[in-house]
C-alpha cells in the first residue's frame, strides 16, 4: 500500500472494458479474455508488448506524455478520463501528512442559511461539511459528518430514495475517482474504499472499472417518502482555495410539481442556521 500501482490498474481495467471492434480490430471466433489483449493495445499504441506489460505491472511508472496519449487513443477515454490518465504518473511517494481541520468559509455558511433551496458543502472525499435544513429534509444523510458515498451504498433508506439507484451510484463512484484524482493512497481514502469494497459487491465492481466523470451538475430523480417523486437539477460549484470543497445546490424547473414540493419543504422547515462539522482534510 506504500506505492499503489494506479497507472497499471487503470490501464488493465480500461483495456478489459474496451470493445475490440470499437478499437478497429476484426473479431473472429470466440475470444477467451474480455476486451483487448495486452499485445493488441501495445500494437495499436505503437509501443512494444514488453514495455506495455511493464506499465501494467508497475515496473515502469514514468511513461512519456506521448505514450500516454497513444494509449488514450486506443482505450478511447473522454476528455475528463484522459486528464485523469495523464495525472496518474504524477503521483509520488509522499511523507505522511498531519490531518488538519477542514472548515467551510463563513460566507458560504451564510449563503446556506440565506437560501431556501436544499444546499450543502462536501469535501473532495464526499464528506458532508455543512448543510441547510432543506437539504437535510430531502435526505437525512445530507448532514455534517456523513459520507455520501458510504450512505448511498450502506444505508437502505438512502438507497430507497433513488429509483435509478444503479445509475446514480455508477455516476457517484466515477465522480469520486475524479475528485480524489491520483491521491488514492491517502489513508482516509484507502480506509473508505476498503470498507465499501468489503461491504458492497456493487461498489467493488464499479471501483474496479476505473470510470472517471466530471464533477458537474445534472438531473437527479428521487423518491421522497413525504413529497413523492422529485426531479431536481443538481448544481456543483467548486469553492476556490478550499482544498476541493464543492457547494451543491438542488433546484427544480420553475412551476413544476417538484418546484412546488421544494417550496412546501422549505416553508415547513423552521429557520435555523446551517449545521456544520469540522473534518480532517
Amino acid at each position: 500500500m506504500n506505492r499503489p500501482n494506479a497507472l497499471g490498474e487503470y490501464l488493465r481495467a480500461r483495456r478489459e472494458l474496451t470493445d475490440p471492434a470499437v478499437a478497429g480490430l476484426p473479431v473472429v471466433g470466440v475470444r477467451r479474455t474480455p476486451g483487448l489483449r495486452r499485445e493488441e493495445v501495445a500494437t495499436l499504441a505503437g509501443i512494444s508488448a514488453d514495455y506495455y506489460l511493464r506499465l501494467e505491472q508497475g515496473r515502469d511508472r514514468n511513461p512519456s506524455p506521448q505514450v500516454l496519449q497513444a494509449l488514450a487513443r486506443v482505450l478511447r477515454p473522454d476528455e475528463i478520463a484522459t486528464e485523469h490518465l495523464l495525472s496518474l504518473t504524477a503521483a509520488r511517494p509522499r511523507a505522511p501528512r498531519r490531518p488538519r481541520r477542514e472548515t467551510v468559509p463563513t460566507g458560504i455558511l451564510q449563503l446556506l442559511d440565506a437560501i431556501n433551496l436544499p444546499a450543502f458543502v462536501e469535501s473532495r472525499r464526499f464528506d458532508v461539511l455543512a448543510a441547510n435544513r432543506p437539504a437535510t429534509a430531502v435526505s437525512p444523510n445530507i448532514r455534517p459528518g456523513v459520507n455520501r458515498l458510504r450512505a448511498i451504498f450502506l444505508d437502505p433508506a438512502e438507497r430507497d430514495l433513488y429509483p435509478d439507484w444503479e445509475q446514480a451510484v455508477r455516476g457517484l463512484v466515477a465522480g469520486f475517482r475524479a475528485s480524489v484524482g491520483s491521491d488514492v493512497d491517502d489513508p482516509r481514502t484507502v480506509q473508505l474504499v476498503g470498507e465499501l469494497s468489503l461491504a458492497s459487491d456493487t461498489f467493488r465492481r464499479l471501483w474496479a472499472r476505473h470510470d472517471v466523470s466530471a464533477l458537474a451538475g445534472g438531473t437527479i430523480r428521487l423518491r421522497h417518502p413525504r413529497l413523492g417523486p422529485l426531479e431536481l437539477r443538481r448544481e456543483k460549484l467548486p469553492l476556490n482555495d478550499s482544498g476541493g470543497q464543492i457547494l451543491a445546490i438542488y433546484h427544480a424547473e420553475p412551476g413544476s410539481a417538484s418546484a412546488l414540493a421544494l417550496d412546501a419543504l422549505a416553508s415547513s422547515e423552521p429557520a435555523q442556521a446551517p449545521r456544520t462539522s469540522a473534518a480532517d482534510a
